[in-house]
């Protein structure tokens, strides 16, 4: 709990307290009004037989029945008087100023003396209660007032256990409330001279050290061992006279000898405090403190412990002199200024009758009100005159503030006029943060408030030495001052205090000042000014120093300043300094949060402008920043991806891998992960996480950063898929050459067999199959010498309409008799591209062929054949209704000798495996890009994307090579394109 919340909670629970105080110290005070106790007036202690008389009071009803000093009471009523409460019960039963028959013993001889019961006598408990309503009055201002002061809530608490032990009585009726009474007050004996003690020793020391605190629980074992005493002789000891009397004796004695070492304990700290202000609350605690202990302890405590008579009223008065001890303590903590405790004593007789004057008038209309309510509506009682009360207190405070405040603008006009000035002043000088201003602001209020005819305020640079100094505002000097002024002082000025502990310098004639150099007996003749004030600012650990001196001439009538002005001065000149230091911190300020600013915005922008996905985790994995690539790449805006857990922003499929190495200390990369958008798109992106520190190396979070990779794998696949055909053509080259000389001799000697064995029905049809497979394993040889043959064709500028139309017209009748309808979907001006028209015909060929197969089950089917311009490229679309291809056989359709048509259909021919493989090889030598998209039963399709001819003023020959860096792999197309 903080200290604050600490305070304000024991705060709240002392109000809760008071409240249940007063409401009790008001039953207990009714009925008290309410029941009178009997009493014969005299002090009976119990001796041998009976009762002995100890003392018997002149007057009272014992007295004036014939009851003597000495007498034995042995009966009352016929019943034995052997102890005290035994005499008190039958007073009680008999009721005042009812007759109670005493049999008593004088000497030998027996005495029947009948004595007439009067009311106890209960004025003085009247005035305890009007002291315990001064404690609660005072210690209920200063809470409120300064509560947070130091000591005030001890105060307070003293205040309230002085209230407990003034105002709480026990009747004699010994019901619930009166037990309550009885323990409070025997509580608060014991507690009140403790918590003042612990005030005397503590006050204004806020050190907390074990010894203290030792020494602070040894102040309250006394009080301790005294209210367990009072339990002890309740709970088990025999309830005698004598033995209350020695308790009372105790517990005066512990209270007296307390206020006595309270007093000396402030009178040593008095002499021993060099601080003014504590020296000056000292004082009146000391005094106030000895003029409530003295006469306690003289006319009272001593007398009482010496059972020695002294006049009630002047034990009433010694009594009620205690009430000092809540006055000095509010005027001590709520600290007033010195100068206005020093103006009482100053105005003395006059300010005091004004006061007593106000006190009068404010306790005349609360008689007046208390008549009126009790004349007129007699049925409220008690509430009604307490009602009227608290309502002509509530209505008289405005004007009783109102009228003090005229007292003391009357008595003391000047001083007035001053501290409303500070009090104004400091608040204006808080509320200015631009130097320029607040400089101008200094001399134009100072030259109001002390009519001076000159001012200036001169500002030590800002470079943390205070050495030179500058004129940063000026009233009443010349316009021209500043072109015939130093800009600087020097160092050894006169404006340069130091650490001179002196308050201001006085130059009585600034024209005449022969012991300064001339340079500044110039500067001083020009200023003209006969004032100069240091306005210091001090640091912790450090000397103070002089951050601004103020200069201020003679008053307007020609005058010097008084000693009341520089008083004034010396007090502002500390507001002063501590008001241009903030200016020019907060100056420096600004320019740091501009500066700051900057770089923020300059950190931010690289952030912004790079072009790798960066965005960054607190503790609890929630996003806190989200640049503007990550918007691009996993289309998801700022403001949505701000404040939420990255679980709610990426699929499991990503999140598995990503918290796994999360977890991990240390700086985590993850290559290649798949990221599946939103949007139902794929990507690929490496993942570097690392931890977020700050200059502490404390980490406070995460930072991730996402490189898109999907175009890298592709190109990756494409250029591994180069390099694969590269060896297999190179491979396909040799075997080809080894091959189609055995494939010719075989394919000669089994077509002239052939002849010489035409008749032979048996060995005919076992050489025509012979013949048919040479002819195509010298197919199949000839195509891998073309896949794997570097070709020498030109290229040209060529329209791709055209070619698609001319390559249809090559198949025409095998598509209108497969009953395969062509639709075309041609852009009218297509860009032209650069190639060669024979190698992209035999592509076209090859996918138009591979399409009419997939349809070749009877029923027909549609090939689509879409050309646009995507800006940069030529696209050709070849789609199908065929029967599709399985999935896993879409990562192997560019492999040599795959093939599906191992088993053809009628119609078909038997495929070699090579038709995709050197369509892949043309398009990639073409410096283009081939796709598909396939899904069984519904069809397939094939995208071509061919560069644009570069125009004439670009190289072309930079465009007729084949570029497998350029190339896209056709798997990752398909997952693309999926």
């Amino acid at each position: 709990m903080g200290k604050a919340l600490q305070t304000r909670v024991t705060a709240v629970v002392l109000a809760i307290v008071t409240l249940l105080v007063c409401a009790l110290g008001i039953a207990n005070f009714l009925q008290e009004s309410s029941y009178e106790a009997p009493t014969d007036g005299v002090w009976w202690i119990e001796g041998t037989g009976g009762l002995l008389a100890e003392r018997v009071p002149a007057n009272s009803p014992a007295h004036r029945a014939g009851v003597r000093e000495g007498d034995l009471l042995v009966t009352a009523n016929k019943r034995n008087t052997l102890a005290a409460p035994a005499l008190q019960r039958e007073m009680g039963h008999t009721g005042t100023w009812g007759h109670i028959n005493y049999s008593l013993m004088r000497g030998k001889a027996p005495l029947e003396v009948p004595v007439i019961l009067e009311p106890t006598d209960r004025s003085r408990n009247q005035g305890l209660r009007l002291i315990a309503l001064a404690y609660l009055a005072i210690g209920m201002y200063v809470l409120l007032r300064r509560w947070t002061a130091p000591k005030a809530m001890h105060f307070y608490v003293f205040c309230l256990v002085s209230g407990v032990l003034y105002s709480f009585r026990y009747t004699g009726v010994f019901d619930t409330l009166d037990w309550i009474c009885y323990w409070g007050v025997l509580a608060a004996g014991a507690l009140q001279p403790a918590l003042f003690l612990h005030f005397a020793v503590s006050f204004g020391d806020m050190t907390q050290s074990l010894r203290r605190k030792a020494l602070v629980a040894l102040i309250y074992i006394p009080g301790a061992v005294e209210f367990g005493l009072q339990i002890e002789a309740i709970t088990r000891w025999s309830a005698t006279e004598r033995l209350k009397h020695r308790l009372d004796q105790i517990g005066v004695g512990y209270l007296a000898l307390y206020y006595v070492i309270a007093a000396v304990v402030f009178w040593f700290r008095y002499r021993a405090s060099d601080k003014p202000l504590e020296r000056q609350q000292l004082k009146w605690l000391t005094r106030g403190t000895q003029l409530s202990v003295i006469p306690f302890t003289a006319l009272y405590a001593i007398p009482y412990l010496a059972d020695a008579d002294v006049p009630v009223a002047l034990a009433r008065a010694a009594g009620f002199a205690l009430i000092f001890l809540p006055l000095t303590f509010a005027w001590a903590i709520v600290r007033y200024r010195l100068m206005d405790t020093d103006l009482i004593f100053k105005r003395g007789v006059t300010y005091t009758l004004a006061t007593a004057a106000l006190i009068g008038v404010y306790f005349g209309v609360v008689a007046l009100s208390a008549e009126v309510v009790h004349t007129r509506l007699p049925s409220l009682r008690i509430w009604g005159l307490l009602a009227g009360i608290i309502a002509t207190a509530l209505i008289f405070e405005p004007i009783k503030a109102a009228i003090q405040a005229r007292v003391d603008r009357l008595f003391d006009r000047k001083r007035y006029d001053y501290r409303e000035t500070l009090i104004e002043f400091s608040r204006g000088l808080s509320s200015q943060t631009d130097l320029p201003t607040l400089s101008r602001s200094i001399v134009e209020r100072l030259s109001q408030t002390l009519l001076v005819s000159r001012v200036a305020v001169f500002v030590a640079s800002d470079d943390g030495t205070g050495r030179d100094f500058s004129l940063a505002a000026s009233h009443g000097l010349p316009d021209n001052i500043l072109v015939d002024l130093p800009t600087q002082t020097s160092r050894d000025s006169f404006l340069n205090f130091g650490l001179l502990s002196q308050d201001h310098i006085f130059f009585e004639n600034p024209q005449q000042l022969l012991h300064l150099e001339p340079a500044e007996q110039r500067m001083a003749s020009l200023l003209d000014l006969n004032y100069y004030l240091p306005c210091r600012v001090s640091r912790q650990g450090h000397a103070s120093r002089t951050i601004a001196v103020i200069g201020l001439g003679r008053t307007q009538e020609g005058d010097f300043l008084s000693s009341e002005d520089m008083e004034l001065l010396s007090s502002l000149a500390g507001y002063i300094g501590i008001a241009i230091q903030n200016a020019q911190l907060f100056s420096r300020l600004e320019q740091q949060i501009t500066e700051f600013e900057r770089l923020k915005e300059f950190n931010e922008n690289i952030v912004e402008s790079i072009k790798v996905g960066i965005f960054t985790l607190d503790l609890n994995n929630a996003v806190e920043s989200w640049n503007a690539e990550m918007e691009v790449m996993y289309a998801l805006p700022r403001a949505d991806a701000i404040g939420r857990n990255v679980a709610e922003l990426f699929p499991s499929t990503f999140l598995e891998p990503f918290f796994e190495a999360h977890n991990q200390p240390g700086t985590h990369h993850l290559s290649k992960v798949r990221l599946d958008l939103r949007t139902g798109e794929s990507r690929t992106a490496n993942i570097a996480i690392a931890p977020l520190l700050t200059r502490d190396f404390v980490s406070v979070g995460s930072i991730v950063m996402m490189e898109d990779i999907t175009d890298r794998t592709r190109l990756e696949g494409q250029l591994t898929q180069a390099e694969k055909l590269s060896s297999i053509g190179l491979l396909a080259a040799g075997v080809a050459h080894e091959v189609n000389t055995p494939l010719a001799v075989i394919s000669s000697y089994a077509q002239m067999l052939q002849k010489h064995t035409r008749d032979d029905l048996r060995l005919a049809p076992i050489l025509e199959k012979i013949t048919q497979q040479t002819f195509r394993a010298s197919e199949i040889v000839n195509g891998l010498l073309n896949f794997s043959r570097t070709s020498s064709t030109v290229f040209a500028s060529l329209d791709l309409n055209a070619v698609l139309r001319e390559t249809l017209t090559l198949i025409d009748h095998q598509l209108r008799t497969a009953r395969v309808t062509v639709d075309a979907d041609l852009q009218a001006t297509l860009p032209r591209i650069y190639g060669s028209q024979g190698k992209l015909q035999q592509v076209i060929l090859n996918l138009l062929l591979n399409a009419k197969d997939a349809m070749n089950d009877g029923a027909g089917g549609t090939i689509r054949l879409v050309t646009y311009d995507n800006g940069n490229d030529v696209t050709l679309r070849i789609s199908d209704t065929g029967s599709g291809i399985d999935p896993e056989h879409l990562h192997r359709i560019y492999d040599p000798f795959f093939t599906t048509k191992n088993a053809p259909r009628q119609g078909q021919h038997k495929g070699t495996g090579l038709g995709l493989s050197v369509s892949y090889g043309i398009v990639q030598e073409h410096n283009g890009r081939i796709a598909v998209e396939s899904t069984v039963g519904v069809g397939t399709t094939f995208t071509l994307d061919f560069p644009i001819e570069p125009s004439p003023k670009d190289d072309p020959s930079a465009q007729r090579e084949p570029s497998k860096s350029q190339a896209i792999d056709p798997i990752e197309a398909r997952t693309v394109n999926a």
